[in-house]
């Protein structure tokens, strides 16, 4: 069963194009590897979390920063496809 990417989001923050250029990344570097990824708007203030298959791998508050392209390819990387090489993009 392939995995399924969530990236909650608050749209009041303005945070859509940022969740959807981080959406866009990770299908063009784990297609195959995953089933898909849905953006998710929040009712909560402030959230911005990406979680694989309902498991959260990062959280913005937690974090106080939001996650660098890299670091987040790594860390879905490492659920989805461990053994995978992300050449210069990871």
């Amino acid at each position: 069963m392939k995995d399924i990417i969530t990236i909650e989001y608050c749209p009041q923050c303005g945070w859509l194009l940022r969740a959807a250029y981080m959406a866009q990344e990770l299908l063009t570097t784990f297609t195959g590897d995953i089933k898909g990824v849905t953006l998710q708007p929040s009712d909560t203030a402030g959230r911005y979390s990406i979680s694989i298959n309902n498991h959260v791998v990062f959280d913005r508050k937690s974090a106080g920063r939001f996650p660098e392209i890299k670091e987040l390819k790594q860390l879905v990387r490492d659920v989805v496809n461990p053994g995978k090489d992300l050449g210069h993009s990871g």
